[in-house]
């Protein structure tokens, strides 16, 4: 009989936790790992910058496009078998990453990676779902599930710069295939057999159609940052993307079960928990993209030094997200969720205004980081919570894919509308630097860009240039941040005056 039917508790409950979020957590440390590893990989590959974006980018729009998909093919055959075959092709992806030999190659590699993640993603979720039957435990398992998430996204720049220090870029990748690997062993041996609940088909067309829309958005949203934009590029991004989505629109209506269950969205607590989800890890991955850039690049540290700075919000996110999970059933949810963002928020903004140097004292920045990870940990776990538990069990996997839609969805934008936010910012402040000097408008598009062009000119105007490429990309951070506050503490005011919100 099965365990979870029977309302017995499952004895391996525990166990299976731990191996599906060993999964989870190569997933969100792949988000944010290349952070670190950008700078090496651009210069060995020879990226440009339009190809540094995609290989950031095609990872978490990968993911998002093809979740809600993958997420109702496990409802029907069964989480566990979608979650071992997730696990295969992301460890044959990952190999293919860590030996690309061009940055084409490596794109289409990374988007490999986003298939196999969205396969384990939604397993995940409804695993834990499964096994546990005790409400309590079960928010305790989806804090830890949270932790998780939110350790793996900090701790991607970490692993980064811990590899990079003796080995090339590849190997940011190649660590993933002994996790995998074990991952697999566990899953086999110990996540038990579970009758599939029942779900439609997967619906191939519309996940494609999905995929073409958040391709087409992002490119749309980066546009406007480049120096030679078009505005021709631009609309006919849009149209694109209206396009596709006009056509997923009427496919789904068509549909006795549609890929995405919208009508969950008529719970005020699942479409505030999904903004939680979605704009909670919008600002993480914007922050922690031009934060760590800043660090190696303005602060010329190594990558594990750069690195290091980052490591408290990733402790305060891994302790913050499981003991969320205990608060949930003693204080209002919407405060908890709403007091998650205003503190991130508050930090944030504050962290903008720190003086800009490096002989400052280093604990302020290490403590306002450590006050975003517990912030973001607790919006993470008040985001699956509430998600899961406001689901009925035949439609986990479809609440589930819905949340980590949320989840990559706020990945992709964080690198797009931040990673904008940054180039824009940096070039409008370079700008007036640059009217009297001699040096190609090609450095304003990147401080990489400033910093090669540095090399070649003469010792004065390359000092100058580079002292200029600074103050600017400097500029560019505080701009982020203050854009992330602001995000955030919208967010948290939103979800904190919203409607009552059940655990």
């Amino acid at each position: 009989m099965n365990l979870h039917d029977s309302g017995a508790a499952d004895p391996r409950r525990w166990l299976v936790l731990a191996i599906t979020a060993s999964g989870l957590l190569l997933i969100c440390v792949d988000i944010t790992v290349l952070f670190i590893a950008l700078p090496a990989l651009t210069q060995a590959l020879e990226a440009t910058n339009s190809q540094r974006l995609w290989i950031l980018n095609a990872y978490p729009i990968v993911v998002a496009g093809l979740l809600p998909g993958l997420g109702t093919l496990g409802d029907r055959y069964g989480h566990r078998r979608l979650f071992t075959a997730g696990l295969v092709v992301f460890g044959a992806a990952s190999l293919s990453a860590a030996y690309a030999p061009t940055a084409t190659l490596l794109i289409a590699a990374r988007a490999g990676l986003g298939v196999g993640a969205a396969m384990m993603m939604p397993a995940t979720l409804a695993i834990i779902r499964a096994s546990f039957s005790d409400p309590r435990e079960r928010s305790v398992a989806l804090g830890l599930w949270g932790g998780v998430a939110s350790a793996g996204m900090a701790a991607g720049p970490l692993v980064a710069g811990l590899l990079l220090t003796r080995f090339s870029w590849g190997s940011v990748f190649l660590i993933n295939v002994p996790v995998v690997a074990l991952a697999l062993l566990g899953a086999w041996l110990a996540i038990p057999k579970r009758a599939a609940p029942g779900g439609p088909p997967w619906d191939i067309t519309g996940s494609l159609q999905l995929l073409l829309v958040l391709t087409a958005l992002m490119y749309a949203i980066k546009e406007p940052s480049r120096q030679d934009w078009s505005m021709l590029r631009l609309a006919a991004a849009l149209l694109l993307a209206m396009t596709a989505f006009a056509f997923y629109w009427r496919g789904q209506r068509q549909r006795a079960q549609p890929l995405l269950d919208f009508t969950l969205f008529r719970l005020p607590d699942f479409g505030g928990a999904f903004s939680a989800a979605c704009l909670g890890t919008t600002g993480a991955v914007g922050l922690e993209l031009a934060l760590s850039q800043y660090l190696q690049l303005v602060e010329t540290r190594v990558p594990l030094a750069a690195a290091l700075v980052l490591l408290p919000m990733s402790i305060a996110g891994f302790i913050a997200a499981p003991l969320a999970g205990r608060l949930l059933h003693r204080w209002p949810p919407r405060a908890l969720g709403g007091g998650g963002f205003v503190l991130a928020a508050a930090c944030a903004g504050t962290l903008a205004m720190l003086p800009a140097t490096t002989s400052q004292p280093e604990w302020p920045r290490l403590l306002l980081l450590a006050g975003i990870g517990v912030g973001i940990g607790a919006t993470v776990t008040f985001a699956s919570a509430i998600i899961m538990n406001a689901a009925p069990p035949e439609r986990a996997g479809m609440a589930a894919s819905i949340e980590e839609v949320g989840f990559e969805l706020g990945g992709a934008l964080g690198v797009a509308v931040f990673g904008s936010i940054m180039t824009l910012a940096y070039a409008f402040s370079l700008q007036p630097m640059l009217t009297d000097t001699a040096v190609p408008a090609a450095v304003l598009d990147s401080f990489d860009e400033a910093l090669r062009v540095a090399a070649a000119l003469p010792a004065p105007e390359g000092a100058l240039l580079r002292t200029a490429g600074a103050e600017s990309f400097t500029a560019a951070l505080r701009a982020v941040l203050l854009g992330v506050a602001v995000l955030w503490f919208t967010t948290g005011l939103v979800i904190g005056t919203g409607k009552k919100i059940r655990a």
